[in-house]
């Protein structure tokens, strides 16, 4: 990982990233502890650890990425998605909306609020989302 990406990620942990990061794993256990929710439980502890470090990686569709429809990116991706959105999606992006204003409000921090406005998106949508190297 360049150097740059270490710093950045150095500064995201204290600007709100492993808070984030702790509100994704905590929805991920429990998804986890329903056993229902297991499909949801392993996007969110990807996207957990995305949280945490976000600079030198990306969110992606894992069906633009490997050129392939799989589950999570055909329909009953989308109902995953939809049932995501109402048992967990909307406090992540409304965690990530108040920080990003929280940020926003300093110049320093607006790269910052910036990332917390994309993982607002993800937060959303997550199924069907792979992270892979900005590279």
């Amino acid at each position: 990982m360049p150097l740059l990406s270490v710093l950045l990620n150095v500064l995201w942990i204290v600007f709100g990233g492993l808070w984030m990061a702790i509100g994704w794993w905590i929805a991920a256990i429990i998804m986890a502890i329903t056993i229902i929710g297991l499909p949801w439980a392993r996007a969110a502890f990807n996207i957990g650890f995305y949280t945490l470090l976000p600079f030198g990686q990306k969110a992606v569709s894992r069906d633009d990425y490997l050129g392939r429809e799989d589950v999570g990116t055909s329909g009953f991706g989308t109902i995953g998605n939809i049932i995501w959105l109402v048992l967990a999606g909307w406090w992540l992006a409304l965690a990530h909306l108040i920080t990003a204003v929280g940020l926003a409000i300093t110049i320093i921090g607006i790269p910052f609020a910036w990332a917390h406005l994309k993982l607002a998106g993800i937060a959303l949508w997550p199924i069907g989302k792979m992270i892979v190297p900005a590279d």
